[in-house]
């Protein structure tokens, strides 16, 4: 870059007409260098430490690159912040299960939107998302809080299972509505530390940003931060007791209880509906994100909320990033969503007949197998044009 400068500067020598293009230039080229590093920093994402099928040699993966300590580690994993870079060399033991935590969130996400027009689709390389991330929608939303949610879940569990040195199990106070005669004990999730670590190691990237106050930046960092606190807590408000019976035959005369998990699938489902309500939100003369119609109700820590509207996703579109919904299945009978109408954007669908085979006329014989047939059908299936 000083190599440019020093040629624009020998410019000069022409007057100041040529000073003056010169300097117009060097604006020009700074400002086309600014948004290429911003596109670069937002191309790479923690996520991709989800993604390790599209690399098999992913270093989260890889067991013995902890014996030689956690700088080689660190500095393989790609998409991490400088902050999450210094966490990493801390916990190095974390970082798998970072990664199991994103993988989880991706799966969620793509199972929650299986029948819409963005069904959370993945791209070849660390920004996982693609540019559609790039804009503060509610599906950019929902995938902060999903994700998010996502490493509290692998995390909680990984105390629990023993995986990591600095936690174990869930120290949890006992609940006050518990039965006196049930034992509290057991080897609980350890909630507490996986919603603390998750805080830490996600939001360093968002922390670490400095824009300007009032700036489009500083808007998303601010709705990053809203969801991925709406999608941890998710998972600490859906946490429950389970308990274990004890006594002659199951009497069950003594239980012991503990804090769990609740299934991942249920954390999905409800992140899914806050998505279903997220708010428009705007920044306000102090900076701060208020409601754009007032006259809802303003959202909870534990709602969503989106800065931008939703691009269309009907149709490919390489500046937003929108994959399009040509070649999806679509669903003949259907009204919702996933039906040919509304999946296919009014443009029609093809219509052609695959054979499916499926195990049938499943048999169980002592003991103990279950014998199964195969039967195939041939079957319509409909395509968005």
């Amino acid at each position: 870059m000083e190599t440019s400068i020093g040629i624009l500067v020998q410019g000069g020598a022409l007057g100041t007409v040529g000073s003056a293009m010169a300097s117009k230039y060097l604006i020009v080229v700074l400002a086309i260098f600014s948004s290429f590093a911003q596109v670069v920093i937002e191309a790479s994402s923690w996520w991709s430490l989800g993604m390790n099928h599209m690399n098999p040699m992913n270093p989260v993966q890889m067991s013995e690159v902890y014996i030689i300590g956690a700088q080689p580690l660190c500095s393989q994993l790609a998409g991490l912040s400088q902050g999450q870079k210094k966490l990493c060399h801390l916990y190095q033991d974390h970082m798998q299960y970072i990664g199991e935590g994103a993988k989880t969130g991706i799966k969620e996400c793509q199972y929650q939107f299986r029948h819409r027009r963005w069904n959370c689709s993945t791209v070849d390389n660390n920004s996982v998302f693609g540019r559609v991330m790039q804009i503060g929608s509610r599906e950019t939303a929902f995938t902060y809080a999903v994700s998010a949610a996502g490493v509290v879940n692998a995390m909680s569990r990984a105390c629990r299972e023993g995986e990591l040195s600095s936690c174990g199990c869930s120290r949890a106070a006992r609940p006050k509505d518990l039965p006196r005669d049930w034992l509290w004990g057991g080897c609980g999730d350890n909630i507490e530390y996986g919603y603390r670590f998750a805080k830490e190691f996600v939001d360093a990237r968002e922390r670490e940003r400095i824009y300007q106050k009032g700036s489009y930046e500083s808007a998303r960092i601010l709705m990053n931060l809203h969801n991925n606190e709406a999608g941890r807590r998710t998972v600490y408000n859906l946490a429950d007791v389970a308990c274990k019976c004890h006594g002659v035959s199951g009497s069950c005369s003594l239980k012991t209880c503990w804090l769990q998990l609740a299934d991942f699938r249920k954390v999905g489902d409800a992140l899914k509906e806050k998505y279903d309500s997220a708010a428009a939100m705007k920044l306000n003369s102090r900076g701060k994100l208020v409601q754009v119609n007032s006259r809802f109700n303003t959202p909870t820590i534990h709602d969503l909320v989106y800065i931008d509207p939703s691009p269309d996703y009907c149709v490919r579109n390489e500046s937003t990033g929108s994959l399009g919904t040509q070649g999806r299945l679509c669903n003949k009978t259907s009204e919702g969503m996933d039906g040919c109408e509304l999946m296919c954007c009014g443009r029609g669908y093809d219509q052609f007949k695959t054979v499916q085979t499926e195990r049938c006329h499943c048999k169980f014989h002592w003991c103990c197998y279950v014998k199964c047939k195969k039967c195939t059908e041939i079957v319509d299936q409909f395509v968005c044009k």
